[in-house]
């Protein structure tokens, strides 16, 4: 075969939710029917080159076929089988405006023209005056006949006979239909006795169109048996999905459906041709094609005398797959692999001896050649010019439909020079055969292009775990050393319906060279450090979830959590901060493809962040002037209202006990508790710090000292938390404010000189006193806790000093916040209110945690 194949494109049609395999076939006339798995029919016009006509079934389509008689056209859908008039379809198309002539004409088919209401029907086969068709029903699969309608299409068929033939198994499938969603379609089709020496069939079983063949009658009985040849009766071949090729002769009384050979894998194509050509239209060969590329040709064999004359021979070899659609001529099979178009020879050997022509036949299947056109996905029959060239009608992957005119088969290769006239189709068949490489080149490109970018975005992943995984192994040893990825927080008191409420906006801070592309989830766990045994055991974590994109180096991502609710005393908490990255987004589409990818992540830990007491402290604003004498009259009146009612209430109490010592006591009992700090080291690490003097320069006035350590302690603190009070100065010694669970403390800090005696030294030591007080034990102990964990902080940016006295001083502290978070877990678990009460009925766990908190409180820790 000279020369190149020419391609035409004459239409486009989309494919979207297509269920089944998409199909074309040539028509009555000049007309060529388009299925593309969705629930419309193109009708397309040869003579005129346009589509004519589009068809709207209710449901989507899976296969089509013309009447015995050309005059109706049926339609297979998931419902059912409809029944079109042809000559309706004809005289819609020619009856549209002639202004309108660029656009096809649109029929919704109702259900009026449902003739089989079956559901699941895949292929269909009109023989004669019946109708069969192939459904799947569980694990069978069923091949019905009816009664096909010849006077009107709306009248319904009626069954005649049901066969069933139980699925096999153990079949190699390839990926292709669980990729793309597409439903592979059985095969069918007739085959005919075919007797030169006696008449020719009827005009309905002797046609060669779609699915009609006539078949040599030697091979014919000898794969069907002597009855169905005596009879002449048609024989129905079925290439089903599980690679079973089953036949029934539909007019012998008695007949089943059986297995003549198994390909072991999905059917795609089943045919005949004429391998010699002893008598017109007479097929010697029988023809079979699998999914992954098996060929089976079955003809006629001379067994010899030993073996008793003729038998059936089956030839199986393997081509290059896999195989998305097939068809044959007299002498070719062609077939697609979706990457190329590829023909096969079958009528190698022709007045040689069976043995020679399996072993040529056999080598002509294992060597295809290729025709150079790509993403062919449909094929009708083939036909021929005038000229006597072959042309096949096919569509492409993207819904092209094309002719394909196929190059003149030489026999004399003496007469291969190309004549002048033929130049310009040369050229033509060139410039085609380059663009379908351009477009392979495209699509390559394509891919790579965005495997690229999948690399790319897997190494951004990479380097940013390695980076944090390192970092996290380094702060073993460095404590203070800050990872490039980190959070920090804000806290904030907001009043929403009445009700007060503590949130929280965390800031993502990228500080590293990488960007953190789409895929990335900041991921926020909420869990107090000391909780209510009513829960089960079980801490009451809460998790936040907040997927970003792209964030660049040096950007910041915010984002806002409710933290805490008014009166609400779980406090501290711990945010535990971490990176998720969802494996599915490096695919991107192609993950819904890989089913262990959608669920996959991995999670890289942050730092962690802990919101205490004073986060939570909502401080009283400084008070105008001209505001102060009202406020105070306002607050005395508050006071007396507060102290009434409570007197009252502890009188009704006391009433209980017989007494009216009770009564006497309106005001609730304070606790306090208390902790120094050298002024010196407040000096090295906080005042000079937050000024930016110069250490060697002058000392601040002592009065400044400890405005400093308050503002330190309220506004900035240690760690990677804020509140919504940083930037604010403070101007006085003394700071009222209100906890989490509703009760008023009062924080405040004065100078305080410890004399030789406390510390049995000579000189005496400039301190600041910090003082915690409140009506609510929980409250004290909460902010002691976080006043010793706080100062903490400053021991470690205090210059070096003998390693006795840090020694000493750092081992009280770590014995103190001990005490104080241990008092505060204790508290929370035995729910302790904020009006805690000493007496005989509170047992041994109230007195233990009193004796503690009086240490505390009595024994003031000095930090030098």
């Amino acid at each position: 075969m000279d020369g190149r194949c020419a391609v035409e494109t004459w239409a486009e049609f989309g494919f979207s939710g297509a269920s089944c395999t998409p199909t074309v076939k040539l028509g009555a006339g000049a007309g060529v029917f388009i299925c593309t798995g969705s629930d419309e029919v193109y009708v397309f016009s040869a003579e005129e080159r346009k589509l004519t006509t589009v068809l709207l079934f209710p449901a989507p389509v899976s296969d089509l076929v013309e009447s015995a008689d050309k005059q109706h056209l049926y339609v297979a859908c998931r419902n059912g089988v409809y029944c079109v008039s042809l000559q309706f379809l004809l005289s819609r198309a020619h009856s549209s405006p002639a202004d309108a002539s660029s656009s096809p004409v649109e029929l919704k088919i109702s259900r009026e023209c449902l003739v089989v209401p079956e559901e699941g029907v895949l292929s269909l086969l009109p023989v004669g005056s019946v109708l069969l068709t192939l459904s799947q029903r569980d694990t069978s699969w069923v091949l019905t006949v009816y009664n096909s309608p010849n006077q009107s299409a709306s009248s319904s068929c009626e069954m005649l006979a049901s066969y069933s033939l139980l699925q096999a198994s153990g079949v190699v499938r390839n990926d292709t239909e669980e990729r793309t969603g597409m439903r592979r379609r059985p095969v069918l089709i007739c085959v005919h006795s075919s007797d030169a020496t006696t008449s020719p069939p009827s005009s309905s079983e002797a046609t060669s169109t779609d699915g009609q063949f006539r078949l040599e009658p030697v091979l014919f009985k000898l794969l069907f048996g002597i009855d169905a040849a005596l009879a002449k009766s048609p024989v129905i071949l079925c290439g089903l999905p599980d690679g079973c090729l089953c036949f029934l002769p539909l007019r012998l009384p008695g007949s089943r459906l059986r297995v003549l050979h198994s390909l072991e894998q999905p059917v795609v194509f089943v045919g005949a041709c004429v391998v010699m050509e002893t008598g017109p239209g007479h097929a010697q060969c029988l023809v079979a094609m699998g999914e992954l590329g098996r060929v089976v040709l079955i003809k006629t064999d001379k067994g010899g005398p030993e073996r008793g004359g003729s038998i059936a021979g089956f030839i199986e070899r393997c081509v290059p797959g896999p195989v998305m659609c097939g068809c044959v001529d007299q002498k070719c099979l062609y077939y697609s692999t979706g990457s190329d178009l590829l023909t096969l020879d079958l009528s190698q050997g022709g007045e040689e001896r069976d043995e020679e022509i399996s072993s040529k036949t056999g080598a002509a299947l294992q060597s295809p050649a290729s025709l150079n056109v790509c993403r062919v996905i449909a094929v009708a029959e083939p036909t021929c010019n005038t000229a006597g060239e072959v042309q096949l009608l096919g569509l492409s992957a993207r819904g092209q439909l094309q002719r394909i005119t196929l190059p003149m088969r030489r026999e004399d290769a003496s007469l291969s020079k190309v004549a002048f006239s033929h130049v310009g189709r040369n050229v033509r068949d060139l410039l085609s055969a380059i663009g379908d490489v351009c477009e392979r080149a495209t699509t390559l490109k394509t891919a790579i292009k965005s495997k690229n970018q999948i690399l790319t975005h897997l190494n951004q992943v990479l380097n940013i775990s390695f980076l944090l995984i390192t970092s996290t192994n380094s702060e073993e040893h460095l404590l203070l050393q800050e990872k490039p990825i980190r959070c920090h927080a804000v806290t904030k008191w907001s009043r929403l319906l009445q009700k007060d409420s503590l949130n929280l906006t965390c800031v993502l801070d990228n500080s590293s060279p990488y960007v953190l592309e789409q895929g990335w989830t900041l991921s926020i766990t909420v869990f107090p450090l000391s909780y209510s045994p009513s829960t089960g055991g079980e801490s009451p974590s809460t998790n936040f979830s907040f997927p970003f994109h792209n964030l660049h180096p040096g950007e910041t991502l915010e984002v806002s959590l409710p933290l805490a609710a008014a009166g609400d005393s779980a406090f501290p908490m711990t945010l535990s901060c971490s990176l998720v990255f969802s494996l599915s987004s490096l695919l991107g589409e192609e993950a819904a493809n890989v089913p262990s990818l959608q669920s996959s992540c991995f999670s890289l830990p942050l730092n962690t962040l802990t919101v205490d007491w004073l986060h939570a402290l909502q401080v009283n604003r400084p008070i105008a002037n001209h505001k102060k004498a009202t406020s105070q009259c306002s607050d005395t009146a508050m006071d007396t209202i507060q102290a009434f009612l409570s007197s009252r209430r502890i009188r009704h109490s006391g009433r209980k006990d017989g007494g009216g010592e009770s009564s006497s006591k309106p005001e609730q009992e304070q606790f306090s508790a208390s902790i120094r700090v050298s002024s010196e080291l407040l000096r090295d690490t906080l005042v000079l710090k937050s000024s930016g003097l110069d250490p060697q320069g002058p000392m601040l006035a002592p009065q400044n000292v400890f405005l400093s350590l308050l503002e330190w302690l309220l506004c900035e603190g240690p760690g990677e938390v804020r509140t919504e009070h940083q930037g604010d100065k403070i101007s006085s010694s003394v700071i009222h404010g209100q906890c989490p669970n509703g009760h008023t403390v009062k924080l405040s800090a004065k100078e305080v000189n410890v004399r030789e005696e406390s510390l049995g030294k000579e000189e005496s030591l400039t301190t600041v006193e910090v003082h915690v007080e409140s009506s609510s034990i929980t409250a004290v102990c909460g902010l002691h806790h976080a006043v010793l964990h706080r100062v903490q902080t400053l021991l470690q940016r205090a210059p070096e000093r003998p390693a006795s006295t840090k020694t000493v001083q750092s081992l009280g502290l770590r014995q103190a916040l001990q005490r104080a978070e241990h008092l505060s877990q204790q508290i929370q678990q035995s729910r302790v209110s904020g009006a805690f009460g000493v007496g005989a009925s509170t047992g041994k766990m109230t007195r233990s945690l009193l004796r503690v908190y009086r240490e505390l409180r009595e024994n003031p820790l000095l930090i030098i």
